[in-house]
């Protein structure tokens, strides 16, 4: 609608909109928060398992080299074996540093959007190999932006990691003077100093990403007025039919009400202006009841109809009035009402020639 009417969006998204968004995966994400935070676990993992890991390594390769002389492969199934056994050697060596950072990298993106399954998000989508598609996508503006901000990380953390890794350049010649373990402390300490900047310069970056990727997705999803009005009319229904129906409603409680006046015992009016139908039976009813109200042209209705069927009319503008504003049909009338309605149902039943309250 907006593409063929040339509206501005300008409005925000609604409800619907945003729901219907999420189920296709269109969402506000920041890529640089999950990566931020597997940089810290990284960094973490360095500082509290880096030992442990480093003995893990030197023994699975002093493992290797002290066996050398005694490994014979002679089968295929001897080479199965052994490659085998160092596969599941290495998987418990990196376990410990590929979990966290999964975890992690879950995490990150799981605050940002909480945790939902929609198949629609999930489905394949062949439409997404169209290389063209693909290509349109990367000269968008969007894409240029995100080249923008990658140039721009790119050479923000390079230029903190080069000034860490500066400050090393005349300890490197004599590296090669330094056993196994003296290596592992230099880069240990270097590489703990490289990744805690570069952490502290992601946190800026993720911020700023994470504000750029609300303003955007908040601008993608904005509407049309007519978006809206179509929303709203497939929502809650056609305004004219709903009109139409609220109308069917009101004459069918228009016929209800007018089918009480006959049986009502009485109709107190205003005269002109007010008509209220009360009706008693004390082996039903605690107190009388309203049967039908009205105003102008519903007040002189219900007075048509009393007189067609000899329900007496009693003028008393006072008690019409509060009864008209207090009550609604179907109600039993107030308690401070009773003894002026008492004194109005005595008359008339004294003039049916009934036994008085």
């Amino acid at each position: 609608m907006a593409e063929s009417t040339g509206q501005e969006r300008s409005e925000k998204a609604t409800g619907k909109r945003r729901m219907e968004a999420r189920k296709r995966g269109q969402v506000a994400i920041s890529r640089e928060i999950p990566s931020t935070l597997i940089l810290f676990t990284l960094l973490g993992v360095f500082v509290f398992a880096g030992p442990h890991l480093l003995d893990q390594l030197t023994r699975l390769v002093a493992g290797i080299f002290g066996r050398l002389h005694s490994i014979r492969i002679h089968t295929l199934g001897d080479a199965g074996a052994l490659m085998l056994d160092l596969t599941e050697t290495s998987l418990w060596l990196l376990a410990p540093v590929c979990l966290p950072l999964m975890v992690a990298g879950f995490i990150g993106n799981v605050a940002q959007i909480g945790f939902e399954l929609h198949t629609e998000a999930m489905s394949p989508k062949f439409s997404k190999l169209n290389p063209m598609a693909g290509l349109k996508r990367i000269v968008s503006t969007r894409g240029l932006v995100e080249l923008v901000k990658s140039l721009l990380k790119i050479v923000f953390v390079g230029a903190i990691a080069w000034s860490v890794v500066s400050g090393y350049l005349t300890e490197f010649p004599s590296l090669v003077r330094r056993d196994v373990g003296g290596i592992w402390d230099f880069t240990h300490t270097a590489a703990f100093k490289i990744i805690l900047y570069v952490c502290l310069a992601l946190i800026v970056l993720a911020a700023l990403d994470c504000l750029y990727q609300r303003w955007q997705h908040e601008e993608s999803l904005k509407m049309t007025k007519q978006e809206i009005k179509d929303e709203r009319r497939q929502t809650e229904g056609d305004p004219q039919v709903k009109s139409r129906i609220r109308s069917l409603q009101r004459q069918a409680a228009y016929q209800r009400m007018m089918a009480e006046v006959p049986t009502s015992d009485v109709v107190i009016t205003n005269p002109t202006h007010l008509a209220v139908a009360l009706r008693f039976d004390p082996a039903e009813m605690t107190a009388p009841r309203v049967t039908a109200k009205g105003a102008d042209y519903i007040a002189e209705r219900i007075r048509e109809t009393a007189r067609e069927h000899n329900v007496p009319i009693v003028e008393n503008k006072p008690l019409a009035q509060t009864l008209f504003k207090m009550t609604e049909l179907g109600d039993y009338i107030p308690a401070d009402l009773y003894r002026a309605v008492a004194e109005v149902l005595a008359y008339v039943y004294r003039l049916k020639g009934k036994m008085s309250l």
